[in-house]
């Protein structure tokens, strides 16, 4: 098989990408890459915030050697999905809820396609969204891996301060305006590459393809968005459902993530009830699984076991 390596900077020439109707009419651009011959099974990989699909490419193919057929949808609002704001390098949506209808939509018409075994994974905003599905039904696959799960907001303010002055902010004027002028976060003491990725070069990958496909770039989050996040994370973090889930979860939490407070994601996965919780030092930031070799070697091959201990053989 070829190395994945090969498909960094590189559309695999049996994926293909097109686009799933959500129930409102709003075209969200879907990406598959089915598995050669029977498959081990289908999983459906989600980004976070302003992430596109071709910055993982690398990551799929290893799973696609592997046997399994990869989805990816990209969130309304971003990437191929189209904009909520008249300025398309800001990212907001309404309210997290319309997140969730499009997941469950996509979730029902994606699982009756085919038959076997059902991953779903989420990186960052991604990881909040699935959880929070697994919580309120919207999808229910035979395991989840969370990456970096954004189930608090980095804040200097805290939580329930950081939430209010959001709210305050974000309710004067047009609630669509971009919440900062540019990066990742407010604070402009660290470049987005290293709140990222260690490694030079996939960020560099990430740089090549917004090159080469501008029109997927996404910048700041608008403040909606914002105060979406602060709501939707701390109501999900109180969420009594989360210790009755019955599906197996592997969480993969770099501690010394700048973006997404780690330490909410260690307590929320303190109550649920089948987790393997896997941290990370200082060693990795954001995006463990586009990390360092080290890092990311490690990250693949617990997710890699975890695969191949909870989902059953199609």
């Amino acid at each position: 098989m070829a190395s994945s390596a090969l498909y960094r900077r590189a559309i695999p020439a049996a994926a293909r990408f097109t686009f799933w109707s959500a129930a409102d009419g709003w075209s969200l651009r879907r990406f598959d890459w089915p598995a050669e011959g029977a498959p081990r099974g289908r999983i459906l990989f989600q980004g976070g915030r302003g992430d596109i699909v071709e910055k993982y490419l690398e990551l799929i193919a290893h799973w696609h050697d592997q046997g399994w057929s990869v989805t990816s949808l990209d969130w309304r609002g971003q990437g191929g999905s189209g904009r909520l704001s008249p300025d398309p390098h800001v990212g907001h949506v309404d309210d997290f809820a319309t997140y969730i209808r499009d997941l469950a939509d996509f979730w029902r018409a994606w699982r009756a396609e085919a038959a076997g075994p059902t991953v779903v994974m989420g990186h960052s905003m991604g990881g909040h969204l699935v959880l929070r599905g697994l919580v309120e039904g919207a999808v229910a696959p035979d395991a989840a891996v969370l990456v970096a799960p954004m189930l608090g907001i980095k804040s200097g303010f805290g939580p329930w301060l950081g939430e209010r002055i959001a709210r305050i902010i974000g309710g004067i004027g047009n609630s669509a305006r971009a919440a900062w002028r540019e990066n990742e976060t407010p604070r402009g003491t660290a470049t987005r590459q290293s709140l990222l990725t260690n490694d030079l070069d996939r960020y560099g990958d990430e740089l090549w393809w917004q090159h080469a496909k501008p029109e997927l770039l996404l910048g700041p989050p608008s403040w909606r968005w914002v105060v979406g996040a602060f709501a939707s994370t701390r109501q999900l973090r109180a969420d009594a459902r989360l210790r009755t889930l019955n599906v197996p979860i592997l969480m993969l939490v770099p501690m010394a993530d700048q973006l997404v407070d780690a330490r909410a994601a260690v307590a929320v996965a303190g109550r649920l009830p089948d987790v393997r919780l896997v941290k990370f030092g200082d060693e990795a930031a954001h995006e463990v699984l586009r990390e360092a070799d080290p890092v990311r070697n490690r990250a693949i091959a617990e997710l890699d076991l975890f695969l191949a201990a909870r989902v059953p053989v199609a």
